[in-house]
């Protein structure tokens, strides 16, 4: 047969190499998810732990300044809107923040499904020059 191979072996080692690269590409997808979940986790202390960090530190700190807006003679309520407003605003922007890099979007295990584009692709092919094989042996 000069080193043909025949259709029925053809398609047993196309199984066998479709069974590893979906093995292989399930082992990467759990990876990155782990990777990606650990990142979650991370963020989620991050954000936890500053915050039980700072509110000590900022009831001293607005306390401060309302009282130093009242040396300058804005009323108490005056005083304390200011800097309440303030800080609150600035809260908004640091939950913002936080909130994105939440996102479902930057969880989605990008590499997997690009190598699985890749993999598909190459099948593909594969498949095509099988077919251009079997009908140039036929």
């Amino acid at each position: 047969m000069n080193g043909a191979r025949s259709i029925p072996d053809i398609f047993v080692d196309l199984f066998k190499q479709v069974a590893t690269l979906v093995r292989i590409e399930a082992q990467l997808a759990r990876v990155e998810a782990s990777e990606k979940m650990a990142r979650v986790a991370e963020g989620l202390g991050l954000i936890v732990g500053g915050a039980v960090l700072l509110i000590p530190a900022l009831v001293v700190l607005l306390e401060a300044a309302i009282s130093g807006l009242q040396e300058r003679g804005f009323a108490a309520p005056l005083a304390a809107s200011i800097v309440g407003g303030s800080v609150l605003v600035i809260g908004l922007i640091f939950l913002f923040i936080g909130v994105s890099r939440l996102k479902a979007k930057s969880l989605v295990p990008d590499k997997t499904i690009q190598q699985l584009q890749r993999d598909a692709s190459m099948a593909r092919n594969q498949m095509r020059n099988n077919d251009d094989g079997v009908k140039r042996a036929a």
